[in-house]
């Protein structure tokens, strides 16, 4: 994460109108003019940073946003290449910069300083090479506050606030070149904020300028796709929304609501035309609601109602020219409604849309099979996990925008499985290390400004370290994070009583483990107050991991002493926790409660031997008595019938999926109990099973050094499809005809691979052929 450029640049910002630190947000605009002479092609390299968010433009195209969330160690710049936006003659560069300020609305993942700032450096070169005009930011560029935008209080959600917007008072095509300001819009010089470091003293800025560690994020303009319903009289052109316009005549109220198809994730973006005086208030939506709060199916409109915040904009009405509004931060929708109120001069809707955003998730597997109802869930899966990929892994985009470590270790399994690409997954594992506490704690959710501590979530950060590892075999990278894997381990260590087991977490921490209808008035949490079963078992997971990462770094004394550890964690789970009258583990010591969590930990543990292991799996299928497993733990139920044995049993564990297509959901939910958030994407489990379990792909060797492929055939009659072993792409189909179990398997040439076939016959591969083909006979 080091960053060796020495930068010419200052940090700029309009001049203080008071104290130099502002109470509320603050929305700035930058211009740099530069003429360039006759060129056949132009390149144009940008550096870009601000505090707190910026969009950039050249000659009014929107080339990127950022930058990347960091947190006040880590500030991101981004660098990009402009160059085909550049023509000769006049050119503009363009900033929008919006700085958050504490107590305004604001997304809670994204650090700032007291002061806002834009730092950019450009070099404009021929097509030769020769350098033609070399920008920096300093005080001869252009800048002037904006006065129109409010961003409003925010109760349900905590992304950034939704907007008032007065649109006369904005200054319209200011990104472009011919823009010609007005005496309402004061432009005036820079204000340089800082320096940057001299490398002699010191002395640090409030942005540690590192280089963006992931790709850009995607922006596409998307159309709605179709009408809902529609309140008074107005005229829509043939094809709206998808093409078309919408006229409200003057004096005049309508509303309509349009759906986007599919949940997702965008710059809301009207282009309008005439309409001065008049009023639009729209507002974004994941569902339809009844007055209780109820969904239900989410496209039914009948006594239903969307909920969510409004946003209004104020028409200026710029006569025969069009006038374009998008919102400054993204929304989270599937549904929009918009209401017009006209005043003396009718309004033309030209368009309505979306910039829809997020990581450039490049998907590369595939999946079909015998069950036409498990079709579905594999694209719903699909979406639900790009919804929750930006700058960061979201647990939500609607609601949070925030990055746990629990459901984070889920959405990057799901990534290694369909895409391949572990760049944000390196981040988030730096993330996470970079939010470590002074008492060897890390935070549950990070970048986060308000602190939270769950001390699970730190163990499934190690997992993640040790699942990188196992799928991409970098020592070095997971060597760079045992000292924070050290100073976890050693603060669970410091929480184990006499009897071996650790305990309850201090009252300020939230011992979180699942949303369960049982543990609904603690908020997931077993109702004891003594340790947890889960806990302890997680802690072994963790050590046994931590142990395999220090074996494989070189680090063996420390390998030993974890492995040591997880051993006597184990014994004093069995010893305290096991009931033999139940024949299952209580969720904690004296403690007659159990719950699915105890029986899926045990298995996965090892702490279950086989025999018991297999009689656990069995009531984890049959017991309805146990405390039940949400979403966001379905991914370990099924991990747990896998490791006993039985995983042809959890395929009735589907329906927990299906159920939600039933719904018309697009993506999967938060959780079954409060169904708050309609995209969650720890619920995208079948990106994993489908392609590690029914086609049956998985790494053996640290970093895919060898693979084995293991079919879970179950109720299925065939299935097909591809999935990724690092970065090479697996193909697998098989089917069952007569009697016969036929698999087909390519890509695997150059390869240590063994196939595990389900009459339990194992096959070691020449590690030559692409292309192998196995039979057996099933019954």
């Amino acid at each position: 994460m080091d960053d060796r450029k020495s930068w010419r640049s200052k940090w700029i910002w309009a001049k203080p109108e008071s104290a130099a630190v502002t109470a509320s947000n603050e929305l700035v605009y930058f211009r740099r003019s530069v003429r360039l002479e006759e060129s056949e092609a132009y390149a144009f390299r940008i550096d870009v940073s601000a505090d707190s968010h910026y969009r950039l433009y050249v000659n009014g195209e929107p080339v990127c946003t950022g930058p990347c969330r960091g947190d006040l160690k880590t500030h991101y710049y981004e660098t990009v290449e402009a160059g085909k936006y550049l023509r000769p003659g006049d050119n503009v560069i363009a900033v929008k910069v919006l700085h958050y300020a504490y107590g305004s609305p604001r997304p809670e993942g994204v650090f700032f300083s007291p002061l806002g700032a834009l730092i950019l450096e450009g070099e404009v070169r021929s097509s030769e090479g020769e350098l033609l005009e070399s920008i920096v930011t300093d005080d001869q560029w252009e800048v002037m506050r904006d006065d129109a935008i409010t961003f409003l209080s925010e109760d349900i959600t905590c992304v950034g606030g939704p907007e008032s917007v007065d649109g006369r008072l904005l200054p319209h095509g200011w990104e472009y070149s011919d823009y010609k300001a007005t005496n309402q819009h004061k432009w005036e010089k820079t204000f340089i904020v800082k320096e940057t470091e001299s490398p002699y003293d010191g002395f640090m800025t409030p942005w540690q300028l590192t280089p963006r560690s992931i790709p850009l994020l995607f922006e596409r303009l998307r159309p709605f796709k179709r009408e809902m319903r529609r309140e008074g009289d107005f005229l829509i052109e043939k094809g709206f929304p998808e093409k078309g316009s919408l006229c409200v005549e003057p004096r005049t109220e309508m509303a309509i609501e349009l759906d986007a198809g599919e949940l997702t994730t965008g710059n809301i973006r009207f282009v309008i035309e005439g309409g001065k005086g008049a009023t639009i208030r729209f507002l974004g939506s994941e569902s339809y609601e009844t007055p209780e709060g109820k969904k239900g199916i989410r496209d039914d409109t009948e006594g239903k109602a969307l909920r969510g915040y409004t946003e209004t904009y104020q028409v200026a009405g710029l006569g025969g020219v069009e006038e374009i509004y998008e919102t400054v931060l993204f929304r989270t929708f599937r549904f929009l409604r918009i209401e017009v109120m006209t005043g003396e001069e009718a309004l033309t809707i030209r368009s309505v849309s979306y910039r829809e955003t997020g990581y450039p998730l490049d998907v590369k597997a595939s999946f079909e099979c015998s069950d036409e109802t498990l079709q579905p869930l594999w694209q719903i899966s699909i979406t639900t996990l790009q919804r929750c990929m930006h700058d960061n892994y979201f647990d939500c985009p609607y609601y949070e925008q925030l990055q746990y470590s629990m459901d984070t270790r889920l959405q990057i399994l799901f990534t290694y499985a369909i895409s391949g690409d572990d760049r944000l997954a390196r981040k988030a594992i730096y993330d996470f290390h970079s939010s470590l506490m002074p008492n060897g704690m890390i935070q549950s959710r990070y970048p986060s400004v308000i602190q939270q501590v769950i001390p699970g979530f730190a163990l499934y950060w190690i997992m993640i370290v040790h699942d990188h590892l196992l799928y991409y075999g970098d020592i070095a990278f997971a060597s760079r994070f045992r000292p924070t894997i050290d100073a976890v381990l050693d603060w669970f260590e410091r929480e184990t009583g006499t009897d071996g087991l650790i305990g309850p977490s201090p009252k300020r921490y939230w011992s979180y483990v699942d949303w369960v209808k049982e543990w609904e008035s603690r908020r997931g949490v077993p109702d004891t107050e003594g340790p947890l079963t889960v806990y302890n078992l997680m802690y072994v997971d963790a050590l046994r991991k931590a142990a395999d990462i220090n074996r494989l770094s070189g680090r063996l004394d420390t390998a030993n002493e974890y492995v040591a550890r997880a051993a006597r964690t184990e014994k004093a789970v069995r010893d305290t926790c096991w009931s033999e009258v139940k024949g299952l583990f209580r969720d904690g010591p004296n403690l007659e409660l159990f719950s699915q969590h105890a029986q899926i930990w045990a298995i996965l543990t090892g702490a279950a031997e086989p025999t018991i292991a297999r009689q656990l799996a069995n009531a984890l299928m049959n017991d309805k008595s146990l405390a039940q497993v949400s979403y966001s733990m379905g991914y370990f139920l099924f991990r747990a019938q896998s490791a006993a044995g039985t995983y042809d049993e959890a395929y009735a564990l589907w329906d927990m999926w299906k159920e939600q297509v039933d719904l018309h959901l697009t993506t999967w939910l938060e959780d079954p109990i409060s169904q708050r958030s309609d995209c969650h994407a720890w619920g995208s489990v079948p990106l994993y099973d489908f392609t590690s379990e029914v086609l049956g792909l998985k790494p053996v060797a640290t970093g895919y050094g060898r693979l084995r492929i293991e079919p879970k055939p179950g109720p299925l009659k065939w299935a097909r499809g591809q999935a990724m072993a690092k970065d090479r792409l697996v193909r697998i189909d098989w089917k069952i005809e007569e009697g016969n179990f036929n698999l087909e398997v390519e890509g695997i040439g150059g390869i240590q691979a063994e196939i595990a076939l389900p009459d339990g016959t194992v096959i070691d591969s020449d590690g030559v052929s692409d292309k192998l083909n196995f039979t057996c006979r099933v019954q």
